[in-house]
This record gives C-alpha cells, structure tokens and sequence, in this order.
C-alpha cells in the first residue's frame, strides 16, 4: 500500500500547505471536517515559510553576485602585496635594506619566499603586516619602496578589505534567516501531521482508491512502495 511522509524540502511543505488551503472544500460548512485552531495556523505557517524562503534565496543570490565583484579586488590586492614584497626582497639582496628589517614585516630575517596569499583569510593578515611594517621602517628613517608604492598597496588592500567585509556581512545574514528556516520548519511539519490525520480520519472508510485519490486533493503526500503499482 502506498505510504504518506512528511516533506523533506521547503517546496515540498508549501506545495503541501498551499494545495490544502487552496481547496475550497474545506472551508464549506458541509465539508469541515478539519479542526478550524489547525487550520487557523496553516495559513500563518505558509506566510512564514514562504517569507523565509524567500528571503533565503535572496539572500544566496546577492551573495553570489558579490562573491564574483570580490575576485578581482582580492586578484588586484595579492598581486600588488606579493609583488611589494618580492621587492622587499631584492632590496634586502642587494643590501640596499638589512635583513633584520623584515622583522618589522612579521617576516623572518632568513625569509626568501612568499607567504601564501591565495586565501582571502592570509591575504588579510599579510596585507595589513606588510602594510605596518612598510610605515615602521619609513617611521626609522628608510627609505620608502617604490613601484609600487606602499601607497598603492594600501589602497588595493583597503578596496579588498571592503569587498570581504561586506561578503562577510551578506554571509552572516544569509546563515540568520537559514537559522530561522530551522526553527520554522518543526512548527510547519507538526501542523502538517495534524492536518494530515485528520484529513486521513475524515476518509478513513472510503475503498483505497478513493481514499488516496481524496486525501491527495488535500494536499496528503503517497510514495509508492517499489514494485506496487500506484493507487489514484
């Protein structure tokens, strides 16, 4: 025999709500059959869920579209860091700045590569290190690196850090309302489960194909079982 089970997805639950509410026959006196205090709270439920969704979808969407404007501001910011500091390191091979300067950099004096910088994370740190220890040893009377520029440097850096902020804000909104998805959901299944029995009650001596076929119209989802033909 088939069998009926909650929905799984957000779509599924307003299908389920949305074909229950939209059916006329439950709100006729002949017909009502469904306890008005349930049925008085599926029509909240669906409004909540579906604001919800909504607003989640929202959500990804405008957080999609600013991960791909953060690309090349990050692209611009670790090139120009990373570039900055292999000039840091010629000018330190040419004498031309001590190797115990780039301890200023949060670098060990022995340094000869890189850090990595591919992570938006790294970058950040890196950047802002590179940033203090480029002024620090100005501020002791160095001479300032060029081509580029600490300057430029910085304002790539602080277009970058911008960008991720607020990519970081859309993300922290974005895991709020999926947090408030979490708490709709219980509420939405348990009116569901409600509905559901009562509805099956109401047709509980009908032959089992006219049962189905009617609790379906109620918005009461089946699954067949494997290798049972389906009953309508």
């Amino acid at each position: 025999m088939p069998y009926r089970r909650l929905p799984k997805s957000d779509a599924a639950r307003l299908k389920a709500l949305k074909t229950l509410l939209n059916n006329n026959d439950i709100y006729t006196v002949r017909n009502r059959f469904i306890d008005w205090k349930t049925l008085n709270r599926a029509q909240p439920a669906y409004d909540k869920l579906f604001t919800a969704t909504e607003q989640y979808r929202m959500d990804l969407r405008t957080q999609s579209r600013n991960s791909e404007k953060l690309e090349r501001p990050q692209h611009n910011a670790m090139m120009y860091v990373s570039h900055f500091l292999q000039v840091l390191f010629l000018c330190c091979e040419r004498g031309e700045i001590k190797k115990s300067q780039l301890s200023l950099y949060g670098l060990s004096v022995n340094a000869t590569s890189l850090p990595y910088l591919k992570n938006a994370e790294r970058l950040i740190e890196w950047g802002q290190k590179v940033i203090d220890g480029e002024k620090a040893r100005i501020k002791k009377g160095g001479r300032p690196i060029y081509n580029p520029t600490i300057g430029m440097v910085s304002t790539h850096y602080d277009i970058f850090l911008e960008a991720y902020r607020q990519q970081q804000t859309l993300q922290e909104h974005a895991q709020q309302t999926a947090t408030e998805l979490q708490k709709i959901r219980p509420e939405v299944d348990e009116i569901l489960l409600e509905l559901w029995n009562q509805i099956e009650k109401h047709f509980e001596n009908e032959p089992p194909e006219v049962r189905y076929a009617e609790c379906r119209k109620f918005g009461i989802i089946y699954y067949n079982r494997r290798n049972e033909a389906s009953l309508h």
